[in-house]
Order: structure tokens, then sequence, then C-alpha cells
């Protein structure tokens, strides 16, 4: 607080009539006292209740705010008339803050405040006094209330709920067009002098805006104030209490402005001329390029719409506004040609599609330019004389007859010659061809209407100078139906006649079938091939026809089945017919008419036998036969077992061992003693693995000698079987195996050891280890013994 506000404040706290000077006296006066009640009350015991008047009277206490004193702060005096100073009366004070922020002089009854007291927490106190007796302690007086109230000094300044506002207006507004309106508050008592009376003044933001001095409603103060030019403004508000007369307190706040923008900006091309290039080539809805007209608003206020208002090539082109760029996208809209136009000329306009009608005056809120289009040649494929084509032939053509001829040409002005040819994907069996150099499209295979009725291909044409520019076609062939199949009948029929069938009776109803499909429809008639005494045929004349019987009663015991030509032919040039035949077969049925058996066999069988029974007694032959050709067999199996009739028979055969070979004492096989010494061979000994029918004398041939090698040996055995002219050609193969030179270790082999057994010495054996032990016995030990014997 300042200096001056101190000063003015202890000025008018002087001049004041201020209640704390003044003892409050209460003194007996009839005139000044309320009545209270003036009647009687009945008690409980029914004796009439006296109320006493009241001996004093109470007003209300002033006490100003902010006492900055060092003593406590004197509020007033408290005196009753029963009083006579000879402190026999107590004061007693209570109610809100009594005995802390109160205090009473219970002999005098001076009021105090023990401390400083904000009227902006509290703004008055309720208290209750009363005067009572000292020795007896009885009340003198009634209890009475009262009330302090604390007078108000400016002390707060006004104060904004926000620091900083923001707020809009648009821009072009009229001056006094209302933005924002602030509210300042002050805590003061605006009931009390003009602590609370605020006045609001602008201490920056001028000359664009102004302030309402008792409202806070802030106003444009210059007119057409632009977007473009500036869009924020900061406003400094202040709010001053004491009606804005110089010692009161204030507050400031900041309250930001932005223009909002309202459409008040045609919009504007940068160019009145714009240049675009696009190939001849370019199909319909290719983009050419974009044109875009510049808006100085923003938002709704800027969205601009393109459209072609003239030129020389409206029919030819499209202008699409693309929203999220606002550019204009020109595109093809028919096909262009090199050869026919080069240069288009297009009139563009741009324009707002959001208008503010009080901008009227500002001038129209649009713009043109020119759109000039250069078509750029390129080198075009050929260009077909239809989008499509339809060819009908009949099927019955001649092979090589030519059933239709697509054109096309260069559209560049070289005008290239063109070759066609077929997509053979869209002609896998080659039916048709096609001339390459006019295009005539020709058969090379017979058609078929009724394997294929539509034939889609795709004819390919492209130029000579540049195979790779090619175009495509799609042609169509229809294939026109002629009669050249002959009806059928459309199922089999199983088709019988029962023995007790009479004359003219319904058996089957026929019907028939053509893949051919004339144009007035399938029309049939049926006969029979030649006359037949059993069955006729009836036309229906409906596409069926009735095979009926001729005569009364068949027998399957002499004629189990009839077949009955019948001749079915439509009625489309030429005529076509076809013979079917059906089977009748003859069964025995019931009085309804009910097949029961159609078997003329079961007929011949005797009476007594069913047919079980002699499936029966033919597999029981068959089981006799076969055990009887088995037993034949075997034995006959039986006699041809070889015989053997010696050990040192020679024997041709493969031994497999999965084991360790037992040496010389293995016997089982054959003695490999006989091919060391094939002198021991019986002169006259046949083979006895098998019998031959024809017994052949052997050829002897001479013994080996000593000590030879089973190699040289089983050669020369070879060799005189292969020259020896009497060898049956049963003789079975004999495979040996020869295990080659003597290795380092030298070979533990017995092979020698049936003519040369004692030259041989074993006794390195036991110095093999234990592994080899028992042949160091079987050998070493046989040489023991030959020593000492």
């Amino acid at each position: 607080m300042t200096t001056q506000q101190v000063l003015l404040l202890l000025l008018l706290w002087m001049w004041l009539p201020h209640p704390c000077h003044t003892e409050m006296l209460f003194r007996r006066t009839p005139d000044l006292r309320p009545k209270i009640f003036g009647g009687r009350a009945s008690g409980n015991d029914g004796k009439a209740i006296h109320r006493q008047k009241r001996g004093w009277m109470w007003n209300q206490f002033f006490l100003l705010e902010e006492y900055t004193g060092s003593d406590y702060q004197y509020v007033g005096k408290l005196h009753s008339d029963q009083d006579k100073g000879d402190g026999s009366l107590k004061y007693i004070l209570s109610g809100d803050g009594a005995g802390t922020l109160f205090i009473i002089d219970e002999k005098t009854g001076d009021i105090h405040a023990t401390r400083r007291i904000d009227r902006e927490e509290k703004a008055f106190y309720t208290l209750r006094a009363q005067a009572i007796n000292r020795r007896t302690l009885r009340p003198v007086e009634p209890e009475s209330e009262f009330v302090i109230k604390i007078h108000d000094i400016n002390d707060n300044e006004p104060t904004f709920p926000e620091e900083i506002y923001t707020a809009s207006v648009p821009e072009m507004s009229v001056v006094g067009t209302s933005v924002v309106q602030v509210t300042a508050t002050d805590a003061d008592d605006p009931s009390y002098g003009n602590s609370a009376r605020i006045i609001y003044s602008i201490l920056q933001g001028q000359p664009y805006f102004s302030v309402e001095p008792e409202t806070g409603i802030i106003r444009t103060a210059l007119p057409n104030m632009n977007r473009e030019n500036r869009e924020q403004y900061q406003v400094v508000i202040q709010a001053k209490d004491m009606g804005g007369q110089m010692g009161g307190l204030s507050g400031t706040t900041t309250v930001n402005i932005t223009l909002t923008d309202v459409n008040d900006n045609p919009p504007r091309f940068p160019q009145s001329t714009i240049h675009l290039r696009i190939p001849e080539s370019s199909p319909v809805g290719t983009a050419i390029g974009s044109v875009k007209a510049t808006d100085a608003d923003t938002g709704k206020n800027a969205e601009v719409e393109y459209r072609i208002i003239d030129g020389d090539g409206t029919d030819m082109f499209d202008i699409v506004t693309q929203k999220d760029t606002q550019e204009g996208i020109i595109t093809v809209r028919k096909p262009l040609d090199y050869e026919t136009r080069r240069l288009y000329t297009l009139k563009v306009e741009a324009e707002n599609t959001h208008v503010d009608p009080r901008f009227y005056y500002l001038g129209p809120f649009k713009d043109t330019a020119i759109v000039k289009i250069s078509v750029e040649d390129v080198d075009e494929p050929p260009v077909f004389s239809r989008s499509s084509y339809l060819f009908e032939v009949h099927e019955d053509i001649e092979l090589g007859t030519i059933i239709g001829t697509v054109m096309a040409r260069d559209p560049d002005s070289a005008s290239s010659p063109i070759r066609f040819s077929l997509d053979r994907h869209t002609d896998l069996d080659r039916i048709f061809n096609i001339h390459s150099g006019n295009g005539s499209i020709y058969t090379s295979k017979p058609l078929d209407r009724e394997i294929s009725q539509w034939h889609n291909l795709s004819v390919i044409a492209a130029e000579i100078n540049n195979p790779k520019d090619t175009t495509r076609v799609p042609v169509y062939v229809r294939i026109l139906d002629v009669n050249d199949n002959a009806p059928q009948f459309a199922v089999f029929y199983d088709t019988f006649v029962c023995e007790n069938a009479r004359a003219g009776q319904l058996i089957q109803t026929i019907s028939a079938v053509d893949k051919d499909d004339p144009l007035g429809g399938q029309k049939f008639f049926f006969s029979l091939a030649a006359v037949n005494p059993n069955f006729t045929v009836q036309d229906n004349e409906d596409n069926t026809a009735r095979i009926l019987t001729r005569r009364n009663g068949f027998s399957r015991h002499e004629i189990s089945t009839y077949l009955l030509p019948v001749v079915i032919s439509d009625n489309d040039y030429p005529i076509q017919s076809s013979t079917g035949t059906l089977t009748i077969r003859v069964c025995a049925c019931d009085s309804r008419g009910n097949m029961q058996s159609c078997n003329a066999e079961a007929l011949l069988l005797p009476a007594g036998l069913s047919t079980g029974a002699l499936v029966a007694i033919l597999l029981c032959i068959i089981i006799l036969l076969v055990i009887v050709v088995l037993f034949a067999a075997l034995k006959r199996q039986r006699k041809k077992e070889p015989l053997i009739l010696s050990k040192e028979d020679i024997r041709d055969n493969i031994v497999s061992y999965n084991d360790e070979g037992g040496g010389e004492e293995d016997t089982q096989a054959f003695d490999i003693g006989t091919l060391r010494n094939p002198a021991a061979i019986e002169d006259k000994k046949l083979r006895r693995d098998i019998m031959p029918e024809t017994l052949f004398v052997p050829r002897r041939t001479p013994s080996a000698p000593d000590n030879t090698d089973v190699r040289d040996f089983i050669n020369q055995r070879l060799k005189e079987h292969d020259t020896d002219p009497s060898a049956p050609p049963y003789d079975s193969l004999a495979t040996y195996a020869y295990e080659g030179n003597d290795s380092i270790a030298e070979s533990l082999s017995s092979l020698e050891s049936g003519t040369t057994e004692g030259d041989q010495n074993y006794d390195y054996l036991r110095e093999w280890g234990p592994r080899f032990n028992k042949l160091a016995e079987m050998y070493g030990g046989g040489e023991s013994d030959k020593d000492t014997s």
C-alpha cells in the first residue's frame, strides 16, 4: 500500500464518526426499551409467570479492518444500569471469536480486538453479552445479541479470472463490432465507498481496438482491418478501482485477438497463358497437366471451381477440380490424333464457390486464363476398321474357304504396311488361319457346330517396319447348323414282351434325339425297316412312337429274344435317318403283366435239380481234377531228385558263409582237395544234380599235376567245357573267385594242405596272440606229433 493511500485512509477515518470512541451506555429509559411481550403465561403449577423488562439495549459496533497499531484495537463498551461501580457485576462475552479474537473486560465491559481483521475473510461477527452478579452468579440482565461489522478499506486490487484471453473477430468488420468482454472482480466491499468500483481502460492495442470503461467490452476501432495484411493483435486491458481515480488499485490482462477470414479476395491466375503438351497416344482419361489460381483467403473462402468456358477443344478435354490442392486437372476426353489436329486452345475460368454478398463491390470473384495444348506425334500402332468383328459360316464349308476379312491401317503419316496374324492361344486346334497381307481369315480344318458353336479369335495387326507396335481385335465366328446328323434313340431301351401278350398291346414307347438344331425345331418320323409279323411301330407325331404286338402269345421255348429294326428320320434338308434296333425279350409275366422271369435256360433243367446243386457238383469235379494233377506232378518231381553217391563227387555250387570259416575241419560244402587232385575223379562218374535223358560219355581230361595253381586249373577246366561238344545245354555256370597273389603275412588258408602238409610250419601262430591259439594247437600240435613218431 502506498503512502498516499495510507494518508487518504487516515483522513477519512478522522472525519467520519467512529463508534469505537463512544461508550455504549444503556440506561433504563422506558421510552427506549423494547416492549417484550406484556402478557402472561401459565406455568405447570398454574401460577402466572411475569417476564422482566430488559435493563439494557444493544446497537451495532463498527470496526475498521487491517488495524496496524501495536495495542489491541478498541471496539466499544458495554454498561448496564445495574452497575453501581462497586465491581459487583461481571460482564461475559460469547459468540463468534469471543475469548480469542474479541475479549471483554469483565469489570468495565470494554471490548477489544486482539489482532488484525480482514473483511474479505469475514464481514461481520455475531456475539452475545450478559451481565451477572459476581457473588451469586445470577444474571442481572437477560442475555442479548449484538453484531460487530467490519468496515472495508481499499486493500484489494481488481483481478481478472484469466491471465490471457483469446478472441476473434471477422476481418473487414465495421467500427464498434464487439470482440469480447472481460470482467474483473474486486474483493473489497462494493457497498462501502468506491473501493470496488472498477473502470476499464486499454493500455495496448490502440488504435485498432477500444474498451468500454464500465462494461469491459472490447470493440473494433478501425474500419476494414484486413487479415491478409495483419492477422494477430495483442491488447492489454487495465481494470482500476476507486472509480479509476488516482490512488486506486489496478490489475491487467492480455487479450490475443485474431482476425478471421472472409471471402474478400477473388482468385487470380499467376499467368494469363499456360502451355501444355501431350502425346497423341495418350488414352482417354489421361491427365495432361494442372492449372491453379491463387486466392489470398483461407479455408472455404479460398475454394475454387474450374471449368472450360470457351475454345476449340471443349469437346476434346475436361477439367476436374482437385479439392485438396485446389488445382484444375485437365484430362483427355476423346482420343487425340496428331495427323488430324496438332494444337488446341482452351479458355479456363476459376471462380470462388462461396461468395459473400457483402463484398460484391470488391469485383467479380473469378478469373480466366488461356491454355494451349500441343499434341505430340508418336509412332502409333495399327488401327482396325472396327472394334470387333462377327462372322457367320455354315459348318459344311470346304477347307480353305474365306469366312471374313479384317482391315487395319497405320494412322501415322508414313502409312507403314500391316501384317496380320492369329493369336494361337485363342485357336489351339488351329482350325482357322489368316492371310498375313490382306487379313482374310479362312478355315484350315473342318468345322463342326455340334462340337463348338462359337470360336473367339484374336487377330494381331503389326507394322512391318515396327513389329513391336501391335494392336489386337476380337473376332467372333459363329458356326451355323447344317443337317448332318441323323436322329438316334434317346436312351437305351430294355424292352420285354409277356408270353401271354395279346395283339395290339403296347410294350414300349420310344423317342429320339438329334445333335442338329434346325430353325423350325426337331421333327422325327418312326417306321420299321421291314414288315414284321410280330411287332409294329406307331408314330405319335410328337417325336415319340409306340411299339405294339401284332399277334397273341409268345413262347420262350421257341424264341427268347426278338430284334426289331426301327428307322428314325428327321424333316430337315437333307433328310437324315438312322436305324436303331430294339432288343425285345420274351418273359413270363403274371396276370397283371408284371415280369417274373426272362431266362429260357431255367425251363431246360431237370425238375428235381436246381441251379445251385449243379454248381456244387461242378465245383467238386474241378477240385478232384486239381488234386490228381498235383499228385502226378509231385511224383514226377521225386523221380528227378539227384542221388549223392560219394562225398568226393564234384558239385558246382555257391556256398555263402556269414561267419568265420572252420578251416580244414569244415567238410559241409565241397572238398577243395578234389580241385587240387582231379585225378581222384572216377572215370565214369556223371552229374547227379539232375538226371539227363540221354547219356553222353564224358571226355576224359588229363589231370593237373601236383602243386598247380588253382587259377590255372580253373582256366583249364573252363576251356575244356567250352570246347566239349558233348557238354549238355543244362550244364550250370560255375563261378570261382581267385584270391590273388600271396600277401606279406602269408595265407592262413588250408587250400594247399591236401598235398603239402609235411612242408608247412605253423609255429609262428603262437606269436600272434591269444586269438590264434586255437589254430596254433591244431596245426602246431600236428607237427609235434609227427616229429615224435
